[in-house]
This record gives C-alpha cells, sequence and structure tokens, in this order.
C-alpha cells in the first residue's frame, strides 16, 4: 500500500488565537480557516517552552524540555539528537526536504533531511562578516541573483526582534515568505515520483521584523482593534516598563506604535495564509491533493502587547498557546471542522505525523500521537502538561496546564499564580489567593514534575526558590566543552 505524502508547515511566534476561525478581532485567515474546516483543530495546543530553540527541539525529536535539555533559550549548542522526526521518515523510504528556519547549531546540520534549503533569518550568532552567506543561508544568494549583488534582507533596518514596522522594501515575491513557498513548489517539481515525501515548510515570520508587504501592512492598519488584555497582577513586571528599546520584552508602548506593531504583526498572518494557499493549489495541480497529510503548527507564540509584554518565554496564552491544524487524505477518519480542547504540545507532532504515515514511533519519544483526537476517538490523555523557561530576567517560570487552569510558579521570584482558562481566557485575574485548594493541588503536581531535576527546585515536599538556573541543562553543557 502506498504511503501518504507529509507535509509540516511551521511558522514562527504566531499566536494561538489569531485564525479568524477563532473570531479574532482583527485576523483575516481564509485559507487556513479552510484547511480548519476540512481538518482537525486543536485549541490548547501549547509550546512547553515558548521560545524558538528549545520549541523547535521538542518539535523534531518529540522529547520534553527534561530529555532534549534546553529549557530557555541559548545558542551554539550543539544539536546531536540521534532520533528526530526527519530521521525516522528517511530511514522509512521517505525523500525529506526542509525549507526554511532550522534554527539548529551547527546551521547545517540537516535534522535527518536529506535536504536543506535555509533561512534562519536574522540571526546575530551566525550573521558574521567573516563567513560567506552561503555557509549559513540559502535565501540571500537566491536574493541577489534576482534583485542586487549587495541585495539583503536587513536593508530596511528593522531588528530582528524589533516592535517597529514598515513595509517590505522589495517587489513581494522576493520576501522570505514567499521564498519558502517558491521553494517548496520547485521542490514538487523536482521529487523523486516514486517515493513518498515529507516536506517541511518552516516559516520565519510572523517573527519579527515585522515587514509584510505593503498591502497586507496597509490592510491591518485599516482594521479596528481592540485593546490588549491588560491582568489586575501586571504590577509584577512594573520595573521593566520604562524601557525605550525598540525589541524590549515588557514596556508601555505608546498607542500609534502599538498600532503600527500589530498591524505589521497581522499583515504578516495574512500574508502568510495567501502563500500557503499558494502551495497548497500547486499541491492540487500537481494532483498530490488527495494523498497527503497537512500539518499547520507554530513553534511558540507573541504577546503583542498582552499584560504590556511582548515577544514569547512566558507562559501567558499570547506567548505558550499555539495554533495547530491536522488535515488528512480523504478517508484517513480525521473529523472535519472540530475542534479538540485535550491540551497537546509541540512533542506530540512527531509521534502524530509517523502515525499518519503509519511508521513505528520510536520508544525514545515521549510525545503522543493526537491522531486519534482528530478522528474524535475515545482516548486516555494526559492530565496536564508542564512547561518551563528559564531566565527571562530575573522572572524564570515553571507552568501547568490542564486546559482548564493554568498554575505558574515564578522559580526565582518564589510567586505563584492560578488561572481560570474556562472563565478568564485572557489571564485578567489571578485567583492563587482566592482559590487556595486549587493553588496547593498545581503545587503538589509541580513539586512531583520537579522531582530529580539537578537545579534542586523541590527536596520532595516543598518548592524551593532561587536555584541557579541555566538554558541548557548539564547534558547538553558537556557538549559545548567536548
Amino acid at each position: 500500500m502506498r504511503k501518504p505524502h507529509i507535509i509540516l508547515i511551521n511558522v514562527d511566534q504566531w499566536r494561538g488565537d489569531c485564525l479568524g476561525i477563532e473570531d479574532h478581532p482583527t485576523v483575516r485567515t481564509p485559507y487556513l480557516d479552510s484547511l480548519a474546516q476540512e481538518g482537525a483543530r486543536f485549541g490548547r495546543a501549547y509550546a512547553a517552552t515558548p521560545s524558538c530553540i528549545p520549541a523547535r527541539a521538542a518539535l523534531h525529536t518529540g522529547l520534553t524540555p527534561r530529555s532534549h535539555g534546553r529549557v530557555g533559550y541559548q545558542d551554539g549548542v550543539p544539536w546531536n539528537y540521534p532520533v528526530t522526526l526527519a530521521g525516522e521518515f528517511t530511514r522509512h523510504g521517505y525523500q525529506t526536504q526542509a525549507v526554511g528556519k532550522m534554527h539548529a547549531y551547527p546551521e547545517r546540520e540537516r535534522l535527518g533531511f536529506e535536504n536543506v534549503l535555509l533561512h534562519d533569518g536574522y540571526m546575530h550568532f551566525g550573521r558574521r562578516r567573516d563567513r560567506t552567506w552561503e555557509s549559513v543561508d540559502d535565501y540571500v544568494p537566491w536574493l541577489r541573483e534576482r534583485f542586487s549583488p549587495d541585495a539583503d534582507y536587513f536593508e530596511h533596518g528593522l531588528n530582528c526582534n524589533a516592535l517597529t514596522a514598515r513595509p517590505w522594501d522589495k517587489p513581494e515575491h522576493l520576501h522570505p515568505t514567499n521564498w519558502v513557498v517558491t521553494q517548496s513548489i520547485n521542490f514538487l517539481t523536482r521529487r523523486d515520483p516514486r517515493r513518498p515525501f515529507f516536506l517541511y515548510l518552516s516559516f520565519h515570520r510572523p517573527h519579527p521584523p515585522l515587514d509584510p508587504p505593503a498591502w497586507a501592512f496597509e490592510q491591518c492598519l485599516d482594521m479596528p482593534m481592540t485593546d490588549p488584555p491588560v491582568g489586575d497582577w501586571t504590577d509584577i513586571f512594573q520595573s521593566t516598563h520604562t524601557s525605550h528599546r525598540a525589541d524590549l520584552n515588557a514596556g508601555l508602548l505608546k498607542p500609534d506604535q502599538l498600532r503600527l506593531a500589530r498591524a505589521g504583526y497581522y499583515g504578516h498572518l495574512l500574508h502568510i495564509d495567501h502563500q500557503i494557499n499558494r502551495f497548497l493549489e500547486a499541491l492540487e495541480e500537481f494532483s498530490l491533493h488527495r494523498d497527503c497529510y497537512v500539518c499547520f503548527v507554530s513553534d511558540h507564540g507573541e504577546l503583542l502587547g498582552d499584560h504590556h509584554l511582548y515577544r514569547k518565554f512566558l507562559p501567558y496564552e499570547g506567548s505558550s498557546r499555539v495554533p495547530l491544524i491536522l488535515k488528512g487524505p480523504p478517508g484517513c477518519g480525521i473529523q472535519a471542522g472540530s475542534r479538540i480542547n485535550e491540551p497537546v504540545e509541540l512533542r506530540d507532532v512527531m509521534p502524530t505525523l509517523l502515525s499518519c504515515a503509519g511508521l513505528p514511533v520510536p520508544d525514545v519519544v515521549e510525545g503522543r500521537s493526537f491522531l486519534p483526537l482528530a478522528r474524535g476517538e475515545t482516548a486516555d490523555w494526559r492530565t496536564h502538561l508542564h512547561g518551563e523557561h528559564i531566565s527571562f530576567g530575573d522572572s524564570s517560570t515553571q507552568w501547568l496546564t490542564d486546559g482548564h487552569e493554568k498554575y505558574i510558579w515564578f522559580s526565582q521570584w518564589d510567586r505563584e499564580q492560578l488561572f481560570d482558562l474556562d472563565e478568564d481566557p485572557d489571564e485578567l485575574h489571578d485567583l492563587s489567593t482566592t482559590r487556595p485548594g486549587r493553588t496547593a493541588h498545581w503545587r503538589q503536581v509541580l513539586i512531583k514534575e520537579l522531582e530529580g531535576r539537578e537545579e534542586g527546585f523541590t527536596d520532595s515536599q516543598r518548592l524551593i526558590a532561587g536555584r541557579p538556573q541555566y538554558p541548557c541543562l548539564s547534558h547538553l553543557r558537556k557538549q559545548m566543552t567536548q
């Protein structure tokens, strides 16, 4: 029996609520909405470690942060995982191709793919003038062949984490978003027709720079925008609200600055949505659409002014919750138009896609296939997710959610928060003191999760604040010195 083709579309920094089908007041994503109506949508999907590198480690290995070892953001740490998502597809005879952002190290680490066309975006760690573009990037040489010999994606001057926004400064077909789709369609042309394929489309946007094409920027700038939610607890970040940096993680932007930033961000979503449709139409033109599973997911979200916070790292919904859609071929059993609310995580993508292809899931994988959930089958699913992120300033966090409640422990401050996501999806009200029984319940769950951790977060009886922490656990730090 012929194996199905598998397509994984990964976007960077796309909030879980930013789909038209989620009734977002500003965002328009008609083509992703259509994909969701034809497949299953997961309303409580999360990144356990919501920043680029550790989130992608979970996506590509199927492991928890405790196992893959990346519990915060740190560049330059080798990726030496013997079992990966692409590696399993390659091992079982799939033709495997990645296009776009990998964010691995060394930059040309392929993570099991047979071929990678790479564009990680502006990476301070890798963008050095003593290296050739070809050693770390495939997009810029392509751009220079088509535009000018000295062309660069940084000519407009927007930093890679900045909240400043302006339209793309070159013809739209040269935008990095278009490049991912152009190269992916080229793969469909050149692929080996005798083999099933696993294709990874990895968009750098809507991660800043906030530079969508002018039409998308202007459409979103003219759209009505509701004020971001601001909780009754945001004073805990008061010390960060005086920064004037353009790439700040927390602060009080002026209204015009915030509106421009949101227009730039939403413009990226609109542009990507159109380009995804371009790819899906090409898939149909190649008569491949009826033999494919398509999964759409983000590595993490973007706070975008929620609670006067920006970027990612933190466990709040804007940062940690991600969009997740799975559509299959006719007869696959996925319930069209369904919305599943069990808590799923990025580590679950690997076993799910392997299951879609009818391939075995390696024993080392800690995620679980959510394909049965998408089919409407009764499943003994997990009771909760555990997430963490180390060293966002001095406010490192450990957190838990079952999709209904969320518990957060600031491991340096020794402060707790509790939110009722059913009644308060915007996390406006911290209930940690008004519902002490629920807070105590979750505290005990976290103590159990953290038992045996090298940082010494617990003695099995209580949580211990102020412990030394590092973005990578010791088994990865050792690799840096070898």
